[in-house]
C-alpha cells in the first residue's frame, strides 16, 4: 500500500472515531423497564388525581352556575360572573381586603419575632434545648385549641389572663377599678392577629435559626478580627445570608395564613370587620348555601396559593442549589 493511500485510510479512521455517535434507539426492552420501575407509583398518583384533581375540576364547572342547594332543581349557567362577583360584591371584596391586611401584618410581625429569637437561641447558654422546645410548642398546639386558648384564657374579660395582669397593675397604683376591657370586641383585627403571631413566631423562628447555623463562622471571626461591630456584621454579613430564608418563611408562612379559618371562626365568628375569604367561603356555602359562589371564592383563594406556592418552590430549588455549590 503506498503512503498516499495509507494516509487517507487513517484519516478516514479518525473522521469516523472523531463522529459523535447518534442517540441510540430505545429498544422494547429498555422501554419495559422504565414502566417496570414507574408502576409502583401509578397506584398513588391515580389516587392523588382522583383525590385532588377531580373535586378540582368539578368545583371548576359548580363555580360557573349560579346554584343555591334550597332550590336544587334551579341550576343556570353564569359562566365567569360569580367570580367578577368576587372583586365587586363589596361583601366579598372587603373579605378580600381583610384577608390581605391580615396574612401581610401577621408574616411581617411574625418574621420580626421569629428572627430576634433565632439570634437569641443562635447563642451557646445553659438549658438552650429546652428553651428551643418551649419555643417551638405554640406552633405545634391545634388550631382550634391555640384559639380557644386565646378567646377563653387570655382575652375573656371576666377572667382572663391580660384583664387579671390590669387589675393587678391598677392596684399596685391604687385604682380602685381598673379598665376591663373586652378585647375581642373593642379591637378585633388585633385580636385576630395577636393569636396567629404567637402561634407563627415559632415557625419562622425554626427557618431562621437553621439559615443563621448554616452561616459560615469563618466571614463572621475573619469580621471580627477586622473590627467590625455586631450590627456591622448583622448587617452586611448574617442579613444578606438570610435573605433566602426570609422569603422562604416569607411565602410558605403566606401560603398558610392566607387559608385560615380556624382563628377568625373561634375568635369572632367572622364579624366586626374580620371575615377573610376562608372565612366567607363557609359562610357563603353553610349559611347562604350558594354553592356557585363559594366554589368561585374558594378557586380564588386557591390560585392566589398556587402562585405564592410556585415562588416559594423556585426559592427552595435556590437553596439546595446553593447548598449543593458549596
Amino acid at each position: 500500500m503506498s503512503l498516499m493511500s495509507r494516509a487517507t485510510s487513517t484519516t478516514a479512521r479518525v473522521a469516523a472515531s472523531s463522529r459523535s455517535p447518534g442517540p441510540e434507539p430505545i429498544t422494547p426492552l429498555a422501554r419495559a423497564g422504565a414502566w417496570a420501575r414507574r408502576a409502583p407509583l401509578l397506584p398513588a398518583m391515580i389516587f392523588l388525581v382522583v383525590v385532588t384533581q377531580l373535586p378540582f375540576v368539578v368545583t371548576l364547572v359548580i363555580s360557573s352556575f349560579s346554584w343555591n342547594s334550597l332550590d336544587p332543581t334551579s341550576r343556570d349557567f353564569t359562566g365567569l360572573s360569580n367570580y367578577a362577583r368576587v372583586f365587586t360584591d363589596s361583601e366579598l371584596r372587603s373579605a378580600v381586603g381583610a384577608t390581605v391586611v391580615m396574612t401581610a401584618s401577621i408574616v411581617a410581625v411574625s418574621l420580626v419575632l421569629g428572627l430576634a429569637v433565632a439570634l437569641l437561641l443562635n447563642r451557646t447558654f445553659l438549658g438552650r434545648g429546652i428553651v428551643r422546645t418551649l419555643f417551638i410548642a405554640p406552633f405545634l398546639l391545634v388550631p382550634v385549641a391555640a384559639a380557644l386558648l386565646w378567646k377563653d384564657a387570655l382575652y375573656n374579660p371576666d377572667y382572663g389572663l391580660l384583664n387579671g395582669l390590669l387589675t393587678w397593675v391598677g392596684q399596685l397604683f391604687g385604682a380602685d377599678h381598673p379598665a376591663q376591657p373586652d378585647w375581642i370586641s373593642t379591637m378585633p383585627k388585633i385580636a385576630v392577629e395577636a393569636s396567629l403571631i404567637w402561634q407563627w413566631t415559632p415557625f419562622m423562628m425554626l427557618i431562621l435559626l437553621a439559615g443563621l447555623q448554616s452561616q459560615p463562622t469563618d466571614a463572621i471571626e475573619a469580621a471580627r478580627v477586622d473590627g467590625a461591630s455586631p450590627w456591622q456584621i448583622f448587617r452586611y454579613l448574617t442579613l444578606p445570608h438570610l435573605r433566602r430564608y426570609l422569603e422562604l418563611g416569607t411565602l410558605l408562612g403566606s401560603i398558610y395564613i392566607v387559608q385560615n379559618f380556624d382563628a377568625v371562626f373561634t375568635l369572632t365568628s367572622g364579624g366586626l370587620g374580620t371575615a377573610n375569604l376562608p372565612y366567607s367561603i363557609y359562610e357563603t356555602f353553610y349559611q347562604a348555601h350558594e354553592y356557585g359562589q363559594a366554589s368561585a371564592n374558594a378557586v380564588v383563594v386557591l390560585v392566589a396559593t398556587i402562585v405564592i406556592a410556585t415562588f416559594a418552590l423556585r426559592v427552595v430549588s435556590s437553596l439546595f442549589r446553593e447548598e449543593t455549590q458549596r
